[in-house]
């Protein structure tokens, strides 16, 4: 049976809260996974991958950048509270270990085998996980944004990575793709990179469709990148 719990778990002074989904059935120590949130905060999206991956024997770790019950319910107050970890990357990525560090510490959880997903803003959090060269199997970003910071260059990465792209991304060209391309390899990273024709930003939210912005959903390529995450995380965690 699937159970779900909130954690509270503390970095530089602020309170975060995580959403943990497992299944107590499993009597064993499971891989996890760290799901790192899009600009609007952790919410149900994030909680339902959990769920989703409980169901198939992992952990499901929704994380907290942003502070217990701080949440934005508007672009502007979204970007208000994503531009203080853009702006502060050593901040962000030390944010990201503490989630890490507290994921391990749960009991029932494999600590040798966890890999991180993010959407969006959370894309752009687990590829600085993996700069940091973090001993982590794998991460995932899901229409995140590529932009290296600049205090983890020279770093070696040593978790695989994915990075699954739409190719008509206003957020992202197809210039970016390509410098991702290079500092992977530069880095050693064992590194695979899907793009999807005709697909925009923010593909797998059904609630995306603000054509202006560039942010729609794409059925298709939600479901072809659903897939492609579950083949990688098995491959990575050895389920």
């Amino acid at each position: 049976m699937i159970k779900e719990q909130l954690i509270d778990y503390e970095h530089n002074g602020t309170l975060l809260e995580g959403f943990i989904a497992y299944d107590d059935a499993i009597d064993e120590a499971c891989p996890a996974v760290m799901i790192a949130h899009a600009w609007g905060g952790q919410g149900e999206f994030d909680a339902n991958k959990a769920r989703s991956l409980a169901s198939l024997g992992y952990v499901g770790f929704a994380i907290d950048l942003y502070g217990k019950g701080v949440r934005g319910s508007s672009p502007e107050e979204n970007s208000k509270l994503m531009q203080p970890l853009l702006d502060d990357r050593e901040l962000l990525q030390s944010r990201m270990l503490s989630s890490l560090e507290t994921l391990r510490s749960v009991p029932g959880v494999d600590s040798g085998r966890i890999a991180a997903m993010g959407f969006c803003f959370g894309g752009l959090c687990v590829l600085d996980l993996a700069r940091t060269g973090e001993d982590i199997q794998g991460v995932i970003s899901l229409h995140g944004l590529f932009s290296p910071p600049e205090n983890t260059v020279g770093n070696s990465i040593k978790a695989k990575v994915l990075a699954i792209h739409g190719h008509e991304d206003p957020m992202v060209p197809p210039e970016a793709v390509s410098a991702l391309e290079k500092e992977l390899t530069q880095a050693g990273a064992d590194w695979q990179i899907h793009v999807y024709g005709n697909t925009r930003h923010a593909f797998t939210n059904p609630n995306a469709n603000d054509h202006d912005r560039g942010t729609v959903y794409d059925k298709d390529a939600d479901r072809r990148s659903w897939r492609a995450c579950l083949n990688f995380l098995d491959e990575v965690l050895g389920k």
